[in-house]
């Protein structure tokens, strides 16, 4: 991937587009450049507010998948994305309040739906981008003195029993809910080019089967180090000049194999994540056309009927008509008629 500077992210930003792909390239880069998640989140917060009403959208769908995928590699991102999610997402709803941006606020809202469903952001930061729909006031932050009593109130409400949240975590039917709005959201911004071919699919599954994690050789030899390269403590016991160069070597061999196999792991974190998106692409491709083969079905059903029931009048009427072999004989013995050939014959 390309090295990071602002300038690139910015003219990254502003080739953005909708499509899934776009956003899904632009995530991957961004979280593989996570160290500078301050820097990042900043200039995406100065391109949000330069962008054009129709294209902010696309920045909240971009933080949304940055959030979600970079949380098992650290939680640079949520941290970063806390300080001005709720000022983006008010920023967006002001620019959007003609009836014309009606679907722009029902993506936001079913974004920030999908946030407190997973937990992505603090209840309280939720609660408070919320607010900016329903015109409610906004709630000030738990830390502040000034804290209303009915805002205290509406935290207390939100304290339920764990056992009850666990419950509902694990409830099939809420599952499948989240499921299926997320499907939703991700069908409207889903184009059907973005549906990978199943070749390249089987591809990227099989190259999966030779990846860091199942190397078993590797971990083994990872399990066998001496303790003497993983406790600090150890080098007290070293005692002349001889022991310290045979443990230096062993310390850099042990960096060279972790070093080697952390790279592995996370190129195979990456290939994980990429094949897990051709998949949800895949499915979503698939389910289109689907949808495309039922109403072709449903067409071609009803001519399937049309066609029946015109074989089926035409029956009818053939069954109606007279059979001329049961009529009497009108030429009452008459001599037949003479013939072409009888009738331009030159007589002899």
């Amino acid at each position: 991937m390309s090295s990071f500077s602002e300038k690139a992210l910015m003219e990254k930003l502003g080739g953005l587009n909708n499509s899934q792909q776009s956003i899904q390239t632009m995530s991957l880069w961004l979280i593989h450049h996570r160290k500078h998640a301050k820097a990042i989140v900043k200039v995406w917060w100065g391109e949000l507010q330069r962008a054009k009403p129709n294209k902010k959208l696309v920045f909240v769908y971009l933080a949304n998948d940055v959030v979600q995928n970079s949380k098992k590699k650290g939680s640079e991102f949520t941290m970063e994305f806390t300080t001005v999610i709720d000022k983006a997402f008010s920023h967006v709803v002001e620019q959007c309040q003609n009836d014309r941006h009606d679907r722009t606020k029902r993506a936001l809202e079913k974004t920030l739906n999908v946030w407190a469903q997973r937990n992505v952001f603090d209840k309280e930061l939720l609660r408070r981008m919320k607010a900016v729909f329903t015109g409610g006031e906004v709630v000030v932050p738990p830390d502040s003195p000034e804290q209303p009593r009915t805002a205290k109130k509406a935290k207390m409400a939100e304290k339920k029993p764990k056992e009850k949240e666990k419950e509902e975590d694990v409830n099939p039917e809420k599952f499948k809910e989240i499921l299926e709005e997320q499907d939703e959201e991700d069908q409207e911004k889903f184009n059907p080019d973005d549906m990978p071919d199943p070749e390249a699919l089987v591809k990227s599954l099989r190259e999966l089967e030779n990846a860091a994690s199942s190397d078993a050789g590797v971990r083994e030899k990872i399990a066998k180090l001496p303790p003497e390269v993983q406790d600090i403590s150890m080098l007290e016991k070293i005692q002349d000049k001889d022991s310290a160069e045979s443990l230096s070597k062993l310390v850099n061999d042990a960096c060279s194999l972790l070093t080697d196999y952390n790279d592995r792991l996370n190129k195979e974190l990456e290939d994980r994540q990429h094949t897990f998106k051709m998949f949800h692409n895949y499915r979503l491709g698939q389910k289109l056309e689907l949808k495309s083969a039922e109403e072709k079905l449903e067409e071609y059903k009803s001519k399937l009927a049309k066609v029946t029931s015109v074989r089926k009048e035409l029956k009818s009427h053939i069954q109606n008509l007279p059979d001329l072999t049961l009529l009497p004989d009108v030429t009452g013995g008459l001599a037949p008629l003479p013939s072409a050939g009888d009738l331009f014959a030159i007589d002899g």
